[in-house]
């Protein structure tokens, strides 16, 4: 038993080292045809490591000869297999803007995007990757609208989309949760912009009544906080919200809550109307007050001048 252990652990020794000196005479060898026959032999085999190694060596050799177009390929896919996704969806693009009559030229301008779509990182990440994920996809439907794999793109394109939703929900809610602070007043404008920016974006979001009745809370607080010169537009503005929200929401369970705010916005405004009323009249009597002061001062002034003497008058 144990001998056929021994033998056996021999055996794969052996043969381990007989493909690890194949491979080493492989990286020396200059013989073009050789190379390219081992390099897609390792690319079936799923050895993708050595595939490539080959690959770089005969593919600047053969670029632009009938075995290019298989070579550039299949490098291409070795490098997605690896799950280095950037380079992989050069490569494919390479290979698409190389050869775009081939019978593989589809596939591979799917495979650029769906290798950038790999690489796309988590909601909550940095989505310019993302984006260039979708324009690649979108690029592929434009070119290819009948093709087979249209089902599978415009699933790619929803899931981007959803995330680019999620990372837009959270930064929203991020900027809520902030006016919550010490000093809430620039993050209530942030809120005001971010909310309504959402809901141009993303029009049948499930969170945008939540939001809309967000707006309508924050609005009648940033008006409310506002200076006095600023004060009535933004009481305003919030109770175009409110009356935007019962538009678009007739049914919704926020309803009793944005009535209440929509009363106190009214109210508030009421007051500020009365006070600026108050003001203005009290502007008008200094005013006049000044203009009568200043008529009498000058009317003083006039009284007091002394009349010029004719000279040569004794």
């Amino acid at each position: 038993m144990k001998n056929t252990i021994k033998h056996t652990l021999l055996l794969v020794m052996v043969i381990t080292l007989g493909a690890c000196g194949r491979f080493y005479k492989l990286e020396k060898s200059t013989n073009w045809d050789e190379l390219y026959t081992a390099a897609n032999e390792y690319y079936q085999k799923g050895e993708y490591n050595k595939a490539i190694i080959l690959y770089d060596k005969v593919l600047p050799v053969i670029r632009g000869s009938e075995k290019s177009e298989l070579a550039q390929f299949n490098y291409a896919y070795a490098h997605f297999r690896l799950k280095r996704y950037i380079e992989a969806a050069s490569y494919f693009n390479t290979f698409f803007e190389s050869y775009s009559r081939s019978p593989m030229a589809e596939e591979a301008l799917f495979m650029h995007a769906y290798s950038l779509y790999m690489d796309a990182p988590d909601y909550n990440l940095d989505q310019k990757s993302s984006r260039e994920a979708v324009a690649a996809i979108q690029q592929f439907i434009n070119r290819f609208p009948q093709s087979d794999s249209y089902e599978r793109a415009m699933t790619m394109i929803n899931d981007l989309q959803e995330r680019f939703e999620k990372k837009a929900y959270e930064e929203a809610q991020m900027y809520y949760r902030l006016t919550e602070g010490l000093f809430p007043g620039q993050f209530y404008l942030a809120c005001i912009v971010n909310f309504q920016n959402f809901a141009k974006t993303y029009p049948n979001s499930e969170h945008n009544e939540e939001l809309a009745y967000k707006l309508v809370e924050v609005s009648s607080a940033y008006a409310e906080r506002s200076i006095f010169t600023k004060k009535e537009e933004r009481l305003n503005e919030a109770l175009e919200f409110g009356d935007n929200f019962k538009r678009k929401f007739p049914k919704s369970l926020y309803n009793n809550e944005v009535n209440t705010l929509v009363e106190k916005t009214k109210s508030e405004l009421s007051e500020h109307q009365s006070l600026k009323k108050q003001y203005d009249e009290i502007r008008k009597l200094e005013q006049a007050s000044k203009a009568k002061r200043e008529a009498e001062e000058k009317e003083t002034e006039q009284s007091v001048t002394p009349t010029a003497t004719p000279e040569g008058t004794n």
